[in-house]
């Protein structure tokens, strides 16, 4: 059987290839793409998510969403401030794939999601949550009764050990924290989080980019092309002297077809900060019962880059 999902993102490297992992694999059924802003504005991952679909060559609807955070008008340093200097910030505004011929369904994530869910394939679809947390929150909220027709959440997100953004922070969370608070709040009873702890623990390195490219597919390709431009330009990566990087959101994915790929995990109660000075968008990980949370997600701590790699060769080799 496969598995029915829908991946929720902002997109871009990272989210391009879970995009394509989640369309190409044969153990997967992608049936929808919802956007969110974050690593770049709406209008761009919306792009992006098209470029991705019509690069390999698949049909699958995206849908715009939220444009801005839950609550704040912006990110909690204002996206002009944070990538002050330069062009356009880690990722690029536009895929290095063709102009898309696709279009955007027209209908809103938001509601999407909804109608999703509250219907009869709502119960068996995983959701895939790659970016801020905006849209799901913003769904959870207008309609609580999701909550209990999500049969599961994948959400890449959080760090336990360290940040991205800033000391405490991984972005997604960071850019959004009432959102990511809503969602872990909301009572879905089946939540994993993948966190930088994991991905940074797999990374694809350049000998895994020269596998996918003799594949020769579409996705092989352009996700070769992707993987080394992360390790040319991963920030701490001494322009390029690591000969691998993380490629976050797909692991998340992954998981899905192969949850061994995550070797160490722990049950928690989890939330994220939303008001602290120095801590905006800090995942909170109680693994030893000192708060009155109950338990209310796995979070990854582990994971394997091998595994990883070839469930991405499975993907591109169909």
């Amino acid at each position: 059987m496969t598995i029915k999902l829908i991946i929720d993102c902002d997109t871009g490297s990272d989210d391009a290839v879970a995009i394509m992992v989640g369309a190409l694999h044969p153990a997967l059924q992608l049936v929808g793409i919802t956007t969110v802003n974050g690593n770049v504005p709406l209008e761009n991952t919306t792009d992006n998510s098209l470029r991705v679909i019509d690069a390999i060559g698949c049909s699958v609807p995206v849908h715009a969403g939220c444009p801005r955070p839950l609550v704040r008008d912006d990110f909690p340093i204002p996206r002009r401030v944070l990538n002050a200097g330069q062009d356009e910030g880690f990722h690029k505004l536009r895929l290095d794939l063709p102009d898309p011929t696709s279009t955007a369904s027209g209908q809103n994530a938001v509601q999407v999601l909804i109608e999703h869910y509250l219907g009869d394939e709502g119960p068996e679809t995983v959701l895939v949550a790659v970016g801020p947390l905006t849209n799901i929150a913003a769904a959870l909220t207008a309609e609580p009764r999701l909550a209990a027709r999500i049969p599961q959440l994948v959400i890449m997100g959080g760090a336990r050990g360290w940040g991205n953004v800033s000391a405490t922070a991984e972005f997604n969370f960071w850019v959004d924290p009432e959102a990511a608070a809503t969602v872990l709040s909301a009572g879905i009873r089946d939540v994993l989080i993948v966190p930088l702890d994991a991905t940074h623990d797999a990374p694809l390195s350049r000998a895994h980019c020269d596998a996918f490219e003799a594949i020769g597919t579409p996705g092989a390709v352009s996700t070769a092309l992707m993987i080394r431009q992360r390790i040319d330009t991963y920030p701490g990566s001494d322009h390029g002297t690591l000969d691998a990087a993380p490629v976050h959101d797909a692991l998340a994915v992954a998981a899905l077809v192969r949850p061994d790929v995550i070797t160490e995990w722990v049950d928690a109660a989890v939330t994220v900060e939303t008001g602290g000075l120095h801590s905006v968008g800090a995942m909170v990980v109680d693994d030893r019962g000192r708060s009155t949370m109950a338990t209310n997600a796995r979070v990854a701590l582990r994971a394997d880059s091998e595994i990883f790699a070839d469930v991405l060769a499975e993907a591109f080799r169909s």
